[in-house]
This record gives structure tokens, sequence and C-alpha cells, in this order.
């Protein structure tokens, strides 16, 4: 669906002198530097996947983003998404993708929302059938007939993001870009918009690309994630892998049926419970195999219960991030 080769994307940026003789030599004389947004990227995504794109702040997702959505067009290298080259076939690609950007909306501020979503479908010329089913399906998950009849400047973010949403995907476009679609909601409609893109892929099998600081977006919703920064890959892969590889050590919460004292494993942490005496904790490495540790507990002691707490995602990336590795 998305096939990406090689892009770079510069900006000519002013550079500011100090001073009163710096603010005239700025006006008359200016000085720019070239700076490299996006540095000779590139990936591929299949047909019905859902990624996580995410990095630091200038890390160069959103202008990826633009690109791919044919706002900004590449200064080298080649972008293809759903058969079209986005900045050159600009008509008809747009017809088939969607695009959320959490920071700007397409809704039309003084209309009620059921009033933008009857534009648009005129716009993209959607069959009444179609929209109907669409409307109904948007509803059971977004729940959106609680508010369609409010203009969009009496919503809060958390309804006109899920109303945004709607918007993007009301005409079913193949492929729909996301980008930080849940930045300043709260808890409840954080999770609202993340059931709404599960359900929305695992039905339609759309092609979604989401960029976003919260990990727990990722989590949800993707299973494989491409990290950026300084607008150069540094990692493409599944969520797992990347566990695997970075987590430094997992957890097995173990709840036993008596109170143990002794254990012998070696090369494990084992930490008590400070309000269950029957629960301990047991650190391992991350390459320790997990399995045989759970047969060595339960070969001599009794076990009502246990939990594989694996490495925090959110961590392991902000690691990454401060510590320049590259993956």
């Amino acid at each position: 669906m998305i096939r990406v080769e090689n892009i770079v994307r510069k900006f000519k940026v002013s550079k500011r002198n100090k001073g009163l003789a710096g603010a005239f030599r700025n006006v008359f004389k200016p000085d720019y530097e070239i700076k490299n947004a996006v540095n000779g990227i590139s990936f591929l995504i299949d047909d019905g996947e859902t990624v996580g794109f995410i990095g630091p702040n200038g890390a160069g997702k959103s202008t990826t983003v633009k690109m791919l959505s044919g706002i900004l067009h590449p200064n080298s290298g080649e972008i293809n998404v759903n058969g079209f080259t986005p900045y050159r076939d600009r008509k008809k690609f747009v017809k088939n993708i969607g695009v959320v950007f959490g920071q700007k909306s397409q809704l039309w501020n003084d209309l009620p929302i059921i009033d933008t979503f009857d534009l648009l479908k005129h716009i993209y010329k959607i069959p009444d059938d179609t929209y109907k089913q669409n409307m109904e399906f948007f509803n059971d998950i977004l729940e959106l007939h609680k508010f369609e009849k409010q203009s969009v400047r009496q919503l809060s973010l958390g309804q006109r993001m899920r109303a945004d949403i709607v918007a993007a995907f009301l005409h079913n476009p193949d492929v729909v870009f996301l980008d930080e679609p849940t930045i300043g909601l709260d808890v409840v409609a954080k999770e609202k918009i993340r059931e709404f893109i599960v359900a929305i892929n695992k039905e339609r099998g759309t092609t979604l690309l989401f960029t976003t600081h919260d990990m727990q977006d990722i989590e949800k919703t993707c299973k494989r994630i491409i990290i950026i920064d300084s607008g150069k890959i540094i990692y493409d892969g599944n969520i797992s892998e990347i566990r695997k590889k970075y987590g430094k050590e997992r957890t097995l919460i173990v709840e036993f049926v008596k109170i143990y004292e002794e254990f012998n494993i070696d090369g494990v942490k084992i930490t008590a419970d400070e309000e269950n005496p029957y629960k301990k904790s047991f650190i391992l490495p991350s390459d320790m195999n997990i399995h045989k540790v759970i047969s060595d507990i339960s070969s001599e002691h009794k076990i009502s219960d246990l939990t594989i707490k694996e490495p925090e995602i959110e961590g392991i990336i902000r690691e990454i991030y401060e510590g320049g590795n590259i993956v």
C-alpha cells in the first residue's frame, strides 16, 4: 500500500543575528541554513497494516506524513501510496485517503457536525446506503449521536477529535494518516479513539499510519512500529522484538498457596509483596528462559496464580532516544 524509497526533505531556515546591527543585516542580507527534516528514509507498509510512526519532537514525523498525503513533496526519493505519487496525482489520490491532524480540524466551525458529514457525503459522492451504514458503525463506537447537532465551536476537544476522525473515514478510504489524533485528550476520549482504530482496521482492513507521543496508543493499536530520529529511521519492526532485544528485564509475579521463603534460582532477583505475603516477584534478565524458571518454581512450590510483566515499551523507547542507540 505504501512504498517510500530514500526520501529527503530539506527546509531553508533563516539564521537570526543578535542586536540592532544583526536585525538590520537580517532585513537586507539574511543568512540561511539548510535543515534536513527527513534524511533518506525508506520503508514499506502492506495493505491492511496498522503502523505506529514515532519519534521525539523535530524528528521528521509530521513532515513525512505531509509528504505521504501530498501536502509536501520530497526534494529527492520516491513515494507511492496505493498506486499514486501523492504530490503529482493530487486530485485522484485524495479521493482514497483520509488524514487526521490532531492540532488542525477539517470541520466547519459554525456548522453542526452532522451537517459537516452531510457536506462531505456530497463532496466525496458517497452513496446513501454506504453513508447510512458508516454513520451507524461510527455511532456504535464513538457515540456521535450525543453531540452530532452541536456546532464545532461548542464541542469539547475529545468530541471534536472524534468528529474529525469520522470525517476522515466517512468515504471508506484505503489508507488513513493519523498525526497525533489523541493529543491533549483525557483517558476516556483516548480509549474511544483507540477502540475505533482497532475496529475499523479489523472490519475494513484500512491501512493506518499512526504518529503519537503516547505509547499506550501504539501498544493498543499497532503490532509494528517505525522509530525516526533526526530525520532517519532507527528502528522498523514489531513491538515484541524491540522488547526482546532492548528490554533489560522481565518480571514474573507469582502468588503461592502458602508462604515460602527459600528459592534456589540463580541470576534472579526476588522481592516480596508488602501487602500480600503469599506473593513474590522474580526479576529476570531478558535473555533468561522464563518458562524454565516457571517450571523450576512450580516443581518445588504450589502456585495459585502467576503473571508475566513485560518491559514497558515507553521506557525502552525513552532509553533509545536518550542514548542515541541505533536499533
